[in-house]
C-alpha cells in the first residue's frame, strides 16, 4: 500500500499535498473509507468521539477534506457479514482513512476482520493514519501506547508492514509526557528505527521509499 501516516490528520498544505501525490488525483475526485475502530480501544474513546472523526467535526482533519464519496467501514463488524461484502468495499476505495485510539486494538481487529491479510493485494489504495491509525503499521508501539491495559494482543507488537516505530504528538501542549526527551527514552526501548513526529508531521511511504513531510519538527532515532 501507500501510506500516509499522520500524528493527527491532515494538518496543513504540505500534508494535504502529499495526500494528493500519493492518491494520484484530486481528493474531490476520490472515494474513501474511514475506520473508526481504533477509538473504541482507548479507555477515553467514546461514541461522540468516533461521531466526531466521521463526521468531520474532530480537530484531526481526514474525513472532511472534500471526499467525492465517503463510507465507514466497522472492523469489529466484518467478521459476522462475510468477505464477499466488504472486501469489493475495500478495494473500490482509493483511501482508508484510519482513526486514532488504541493501536494494539486496531491491529487485533485487522487480523480477526481479515483487513490485515487484505493489505499487501490493495497497491493502488492509499492508508492515511492518525496517531493509532498511524502506528498500527509499525512493527511496534512501545509499552507507553498501550493505552488500554492488559493490551488485547498480550503486548504491543502491530503489524509491521514498515520497519520503523513511531512516537505521535510529540511536545503538544496537552500532553506533557510527550516530550523529545520523553521520546528518546521510549525509543532506547523500541529496538529498531522510530521517529518522533508532532502534529503538523507526517510519513510518507511508496514503494518502501520513506519520506519526511513537515511544517512542525521531528526526529529520527536509530539503535
Amino acid at each position: 500500500m501507500r501510506l500516509l501516516l499522520t500524528s493527527a490528520g491532515v494538518k496543513n498544505t504540505s500534508i494535504h499535498d502529499a495526500l494528493v501525490d500519493l492518491l494520484g488525483t484530486p481528493i474531490a475526485d476520490a472515494n474513501a473509507l474511514c475506520i473508526p475502530t481504533a477509538a473504541y480501544g482507548h479507555p477515553q474513546g467514546s461514541p461522540g468521539g468516533a461521531w466526531r472523526f466521521i463526521t468531520g467535526r474532530s480537530s484531526t482533519p481526514m474525513c472532511e477534506l472534500g471526499w467525492k464519496s465517503l463510507g465507514v467501514l466497522e472492523l469489529t463488524a466484518l467478521p459476522s457479514i462475510g468477505d464477499e461484502r466488504w472486501v469489493p468495499w475495500v478495494q473500490e476505495a482509493d483511501a482508508l482513512l484510519a482513526s486514532g485510539g488504541d493501536a494494539p486494538y486496531l491491529c487485533h481487529w485487522m487480523r480477526q476482520s481479515g483487513l490485515a491479510e487484505l493489505l499487501p493485494s490493495l497497491d493502488e489504495t492509499v492508508w492515511v493514519g492518525l496517531s493509532a491509525g498511524s502506528m498500527v503499521m509499525t512493527p511496534r508501539v512501545g509499552e507507553d501506547f498501550v493505552e488500554s491495559k492488559p493490551s488485547i494482543t498480550g503486548d504491543d507488537i502491530t503489524l509491521g508492514v514498515v520497519d520503523f516505530s513511531i512516537f505521535p504528538h510529540l511536545d503538544h501542549p496537552d500532553l506533557p509526557e510527550n516530550t523529545m526527551a520523553d521520546a528518546e527514552r521510549w525509543a532506547a526501548g523500541i529496538g529498531g528505527p522510530a521517529y518522533a513526529i508532532d502534529d503538523e508531521t507526517a510519513i510518507k511511504v511508496t514503494d518502501g521509499t520513506v519520506e519526511v513531510v513537515s511544517e512542525g519538527h521531528w526526529r529520527l532515532f536509530t539503535p
